[in-house]
């Protein structure tokens, strides 16, 4: 296995030569590259009428199905993300790289996933259904944070 090159002084380089070759060749790269603003454009959208439905009562099945359809994207990224990760790294998740990314992506998919539950289950009031919905988005901009970081680092590396 190659060494990863020091960039500057600022420690270990995000990819190795053959993992740039990887990430560069494979369609999971251009998957994400799709599907990470997709996402966002669902999230922006869910969270204006979340906010609408807690700020004026209106509007909860468009926010609910906003949520699911947000949440949809979530899994479909994290699951060709694993995907991408493997391609790259040679193992579908907890690459060195991107281990933390990865952690605190299991949060957010927790919080998506126990809106879902508990829309289902109906264990939960529409309000706080919506707090949580919150909740989950605010880990999800923390995740999407991450990863536009890294994202950068790639970009400041390969230039």
């Amino acid at each position: 296995m190659q060494q990863r090159q020091t960039t500057g002084g600022t420690g270990a380089s995000l990819y190795t030569a053959e993992e740039r070759i990887r990430r560069d060749g494979t369609v999971w790269t251009v998957v994400q590259g799709v599907l990470a603003p997709l996402q966002f454009i669902a999230f922006i959208i869910s969270l204006i009428l979340v906010v609408r439905y807690l700020w004026a009562g209106a509007g909860y099945e468009a926010a609910t199905i906003s949520i699911v359809i947000k949440t949809g994207f979530l899994y479909l990224i994290m699951v060709t993300g694993a995907i991408w990760e493997k391609v790259v790294f040679g193992q579908y998740l907890f690459a060195r790289p991107f281990f933390w990314e990865d952690v605190f992506s299991f949060v957010v998919i927790a919080l998506h996933t126990a809106y879902l539950w508990a829309l289902w289950g109906g264990s939960l009031d529409p309000v706080q259904l919506m707090i949580l919905a919150l909740a989950a988005y605010a880990a999800y901009v923390i995740n999407a944070g991450q990863f536009l970081l890294k994202l950068r680092m790639a970009r400041l590396e390969a230039a």
